[in-house]
């Protein structure tokens, strides 16, 4: 077993050894793709979604230095009809890309060490690879005297374009080393039986000339038939809990919102193993990294975009462009560009049927929270900050402060465009109250018996709130929103949730663009 080709199946052994979600039906789908025009894959992930656990279990699963029958005998693989016939049949080269670049003296030696180093250890099995300078050669000499073919696994491939954005020649050379491998007409596919390369982002728009396009893609925004491999779904997130005694609807909370056409629920795998060993709840996915990370995107000056996080926080799914984005991390030219960026790292949930984003679950919200809360839109900080003094004067049916608030929050959180518009008001009110979060349950467009409840908080196990009932009005007065509730029965749909109501009207005059809000509370025998 080697460094490069062939290092066996130890790093499988360990994945299993821990807590393990079975992810092996992946191995049945590249199966079929071997030796074919398909057999070149590429998965996109944000980080601590699982992109080194697979790329470990397929060494282990195609190389022929090691037996791995027992550590996969137990696995969805081995009931699938192509398990025996390619078990440890292949040579395989495994490349981390952050390790060359990690033990290069500088940067710009790595792509000149990683052949050189692939190509030492090729030589002790395949002597033929000797007479080659780089490694395409070297594979292409090895092929042509044997016959031998090599599964290629890439992990964190793009990671050079994100530690050397501004040094284009070593991109350059980069590029050149891919396109060998994979771009070369007749010698890919006489050297190359399959090659699975993951990364943070897509990867088509690289360079001026893509090494990549035959590549088939398989990213955050469009995962396809790959969708259940993204993260955890929700029945392993079920058991898991059920195993370990966990709340699964906390776990829903906390960790679910990303969503495919394949997959309607996926959550954030790190997370909720972390949140499983540990036996509670909390940002986990988000500590593997810093909040600067979104901070230095969230504070950029695009136009809309200090809207849309505003609305995203509270709870609205914003329509993008996902067109635009040029799969890097500095080509950034546009609201459109910052939040389809936001979503390949994970920060925001794609959702393909009506080409929204929003922020997926509570762990990812308190990032945003945190990275706002010491950005460039201090106007959006001081109302998170400020959210708790509404809540208070809520509660203390303040109506005329109430109304102030939220006709702030609705200055700072919608564009002029977009002002008179009822979905943006909704919302605004979802974000000036967004500290409710912590002892409440939002529920939007609650039914009742006739018609729904704009925006309810139903106060959560433990806690002494009463139920906020919202109701919103546009040109019309807020005790119309109150006799509205009344005569809907929203009271009578929240039994079980205590007995003290407050019903709260909200209105909004176009013309004058003024609100008004009125708060009566509700006693339940």
């Amino acid at each position: 077993m080697g460094n490069y080709l062939n290092i066996g199946n130890a790093g499988f052994q360990a994945v299993r050894k821990g807590l393990y979600v079975d992810k092996s039906g992946m191995i049945a789908f590249l199966n079929e793709t071997l030796g074919t025009m398909d057999k070149l894959t590429c998965v996109s992930r944000p980080r601590r979604f699982g992109k080194s656990f697979a790329a470990k279990m397929l060494c282990a699963y195609y190389d022929k230095s090691c037996d791995s029958r027992e550590l996969f005998a137990d696995l969805k693989i081995a009931k699938a009809p192509s398990f025996e016939a390619h078990l440890n049949q292949y040579d395989v080269i495994y490349l981390d890309i952050t390790w060359f670049i990690s033990n290069a003296a500088h940067i710009r030696d790595t792509v000149k060490d990683l052949q050189s180093e692939v190509i030492r250890e090729l030589m002790e099995t395949y002597p033929q690879a000797a007479e080659a300078r780089t490694l395409p050669k070297a594979l292409s000499n090895v092929a042509q005297a044997t016959g031998q073919k090599f599964i290629v696994i890439i992990d964190e491939w793009d990671a050079l374009f994100r530690e050397a954005t501004q040094d284009t020649a070593l991109q350059e050379e980069y590029l050149q080393l891919l396109r060998g491998m994979f771009k070369s007409s007749g010698q890919t596919d006489r050297m190359i039986e399959a090659a699975y390369m993951t990364g943070i982002l897509p990867i088509k728009k690289y360079g001026t000339e893509s090494a990549l396009t035959d590549f088939r893609e398989y990213t955050m925004l469009s995962p396809r038939r790959l969708a259940e491999y993204v993260g955890f779904t929700e029945p392993e997130v079920r058991r898991l809990c059920e195993e370990h005694h966990m709340d699964f609807a906390e776990a829903r909370h906390w960790y679910d919102g990303y969503s495919f056409p394949q997959l309607e629920s996926v959550y954030s795998p790190n997370s909720v193993m972390e949140a499983v060993k540990n036996g509670e709840f909390g940002t986990y996915w988000t500590e593997s990294g810093t909040y600067e990370s979104l901070k230095l995107y969230i504070d950029m000056d695009e136009d809309g975009l200090k809207e849309a996080i505003v609305q995203m926080l509270g709870g609205a799914h914003c329509a993008i462009d996902i067109g635009t984005f040029q799969n890097n991390m500095t080509s950034i030219r546009r609201k459109d560009d910052v939040l389809t960026l936001l979503a390949h790292l994970g920060y925001l949930a794609y959702r393909a049927t009506d080409r929204t984003v929003s922020i997926p679950n509570e762990e990812v919200r308190l990032e945003f929270m945190r990275a706002v809360a010491v950005g460039r839109h201090r106007e959006v900080a001081n109302l998170i900050l400020t959210s708790d003094h509404l809540l208070q004067e809520t509660l203390l049916q303040n109506g005329e402060a109430v109304a102030a608030a939220i006709e702030k929050a609705h200055n700072v959180g919608t564009a002029p465009l977009f002002y008179n518009d009822e979905q943006a008001l909704r919302s605004v009110i979802r974000f000036a109250y967004i500290s409710c979060i912590d002892e409440f349950l939002r529920i939007d467009e609650l039914p009742s018996g006739k018609g729904y409840a704009d925006v309810v908080y139903l106060p959560k196990k433990g806690s002494n709130m009463p139920i906020l009932v919202i109701e919103l009005k546009w040109n019309k007065s807020a005790g119309s929103a109150i006799e509205q509730i009344r005569s809907r029965n929203y009271p009578q749909v929240l039994e079980g949730f205590g007995s003290e109501i407050l019903l709260v009207g909200i209105s909004y005059q176009v013309r004058s663009k003024r609100h008004v809000c009125v708060i009566e509370r509700h006693w339940r025998e």
